[in-house]
Parts: structure tokens; sequence; C-alpha cells
């Protein structure tokens, strides 16, 4: 009588088979593929056979099978044959659809060549490819999710990089021009070029800044503040005439106490005002003015800041502060007018997060309004040096 085999015990028998068949489908992916040899193309391929194998034959409980079906199996300390398969495809320039239809051309040629030589459907049968099926989903999973972290470190590097690169050139910009626009003998048609040069580099400068804190919320702790006693009217005051400079056509209102007195970063926080003015002005009516109302209670300091433009849906509002979202200027918006790459808002709830304060927003037939509330004396800060 001819006993069938068990799935891991063929697995092991037939290894060779399994891997020629695998690899036939590995070179149908263009174009790494075709520049790795034999070797490469199997590198990672017979571990992950092997370690199938030996879960197939490891004891588990139900709770065990439930989550390795979701790909969240416990598992040791060192890196999984997945994990560095992953990390090599990477390398040679695999996507993560070309690194996941692996995983289903391993699995598709086990079950093939298995069934080609097994008969009959018995209960052992079922659960050896129950558990196989459960072994490879895990490997998918541990597969994509350190894919998935590399990519976004290899993403942010390059952006913490390029942001640090482009700070000399644009600081060479800044100096220039400023230098063109204070000389007595030039012709006014020069000294108008000068200032358009220095207002266009200093946007780009704040662009650059925004990303470099946009990458250190994500390579570091977050973004680091150094705060201490200072006048918040008179940071709102130098923020909101910066943009008046900026902005000669707009209105700012600017509704504050004559003094007041917080525990706060005030070059950060001017950067949060920057930010979500500049936003007001993008997005509100161009006939509207903007209002900065910044009013004071017992322990905490709200600034509510207004620009009676178009309702934002819901839906939009929700996601408002995500990184890389940008909602659709007003019509009347002439292209090339936004400065910001939809990580504005994101780095100003990170620092108000950072003074242990929370900002909300409110959109309705009043305009879209955000609101910035700090607590006026230390408290929990994420201060450094």
């Amino acid at each position: 009588m001819h006993t069938n085999p068990r799935l891991s015990d063929f697995i092991l028998a037939n290894i060779e088979p399994i891997l020629m068949a695998w690899e036939d489908f590995a070179r149908t992916i263009e174009p790494p593929a075709l520049t790795m040899d034999d070797e490469e193309l199997r590198d990672h391929a017979r571990q992950m056979l092997g370690t199938f194998a030996e879960d197939i034959n490891t004891a588990q409980s139900e709770a065990d099978s439930v989550a390795k079906s979701k790909g969240l199996a416990k598992r040791g300390r060192q890196d999984t044959a997945a994990e560095i398969h992953a990390q090599a495809r990477l390398r040679s320039g695999y996507t993560v659809v070309q690194l996941v239809s692996e995983y289903r051309a391993l699995r598709s040629s086990v079950l093939m060549l298995w069934s080609a030589e097994a008969t009959g459907h018995s209960g052992t049968n079922l659960a050896d490819v129950t558990r196989f099926n459960e072994a490879v989903d895990q490997a998918v999973a541990e597969s994509v999710a350190r894919y998935e972290r590399l990519v976004k470190q290899s993403r942010n590097m390059f952006l913490a990089i390029l942001g640090h690169d482009l700070r000399n050139p644009l600081g060479t910009l800044v100096m220039g021009s400023s230098f063109i626009m204070q000389a007595l003998d030039l012709a006014p048609k020069y000294v108008l070029l000068a200032t358009r040069m220095f207002n266009s580099a200093t946007r780009m400068g704040k662009l650059v800044n925004d990303l470099v804190d946009f990458t250190r919320t994500h390579l570091g702790p977050g973004i680091p503040i150094s705060p201490r006693q200072e006048n918040l009217t008179t940071v709102c005051e130098q923020a909101v005439n910066e943009l008046r400079t900026f902005h000669p056509d707009r209105v700012i209102e600017l509704h504050a106490p004559a003094s007041l007195s917080a525990f706060i970063d005030g070059g950060r926080f001017t950067q949060v005002l920057s930010n979500l003015i500049g936003n007001a002005l993008q997005y509100g009516g161009k006939e509207s003015p903007v209002a900065v109302e910044v009013t004071s209670a017992d322990d905490d300091i709200s600034i509510a800041i207004n620009n009676r433009g178009p309702v934002i849906p819901p839906d939009k509002v929700a996601s408002i502060f995500d990184p890389l979202v940008r909602l659709s200027g007003s019509e009347d918006a002439p292209p090339g007018e936004s400065t910001n790459m939809g990580i504005g808002l994101f780095i100003a709830r990170e620092i108000v997060h950072a003074h242990s304060g929370r900002i909300h927003v409110r959109s309705d037939t009043d305009g879209t309004t955000f609101t910035v509330t700090v607590p006026k004396k230390q408290k929990g800060l994420r201060a450094t040096d």
C-alpha cells in the first residue's frame, strides 16, 4: 500500500526540483532577475523551504495558527531568512509586487510538485497544506515589513541629505541678493530683480527647513525645541509682519494683548505661525483678510487663525495634518502660488505637540480656523540643547 509522504518530508527531499521551478519563474521578472546568477536567485529560498518544513513538523496551538496566518507569529531575535531575502531583493531593484510574486511562485511550485506525487486527500495532507500556507504567509509578512521599513529609511535619509545640501547654495543666494538690494549705484530694475530673488530664495529656505524637520521626525525622536520665557505677542507680531512683507496685497489682522508671557521656543513658534498663516493665505479668498487672535486663560494661551475661505469637506479635515497631503487651492489662485510641499501643517502640529500643546481645525461657513493651545508654564516639554 502506497503511503503519501508528509509535505515536510517531500520539501526536504525535493528542494532542487522546487528551486528549479521557482527559478524559472524568477527569471521572468525583469529587469532585476536578468542581472543575477543562479546562486543569487536561490539565495534564501533554500533556507525558507527548510523553515517551512520545520514549521510543519512543529506542534502549535490554535492561537499560534491564527497568528501565523496573519503574519504575526512569534519570532526570535535574529533576522529571519524572509527578512534577509527582502533586503537582498530591495538592493537588486525588486519592487514589493515582484517580491510578493516570488512567494506566490514558491508556494505554487511546492504544491504542484507535491500534488503530482501525493494521492487522496487524507487529514494529514490537508493539515500539512494548511500549515505550509500559514508558514508562507508569515514569510510574506516578514519580507514586506522589512522591505517597507528599508524603503522608508532610504527615502528619509535621501530627504535629509537633500535638505542639508541645499542650505549652503540657498544661503549664498540670500546673501548675494541682499547685498545687491543695498547697492546705491544700480538701476532700479536690477534692485527689483534682486528683491525678487531674495524673496524666492527665502521661501525656498523655508521649504528646506520644513523638509529637514520632516525627516527629523522620522529619523529621530522628533523636532527638538529650546523653550524659555518669551513674550508671545512679540513672536506673533514678528511672524505676521514677515508675512505681510511677502504678501503686500493681502490683509493679515492681529488681535493680541500688549504683552503675554509664555514658556516657548520663539523660533519654533514663529515657524508654527508662519506655516498656519501661510496656509490660511493660500486657501482663503484673496479679498478676505486672515485674522490672528491671541487669547489668554488661567493656564493656557490660544491662538486662532481664520481665513474666511471655502468650507473644507469633513473627510479632508480628518487628514489635514497628515504629511504630504495637500488640499486644492482656491480657483483664483495663480499657478505656482503654493510654497509648501504638503508638510507645513504636519510640522506645525509636531512643534505644538513638542510644547505639550494641542492644535485643532474647524471648517464651516465662517471659514477655516486653526486653533493652537499651549500651556503658559513649563509642562513636560521635550526640551533639547
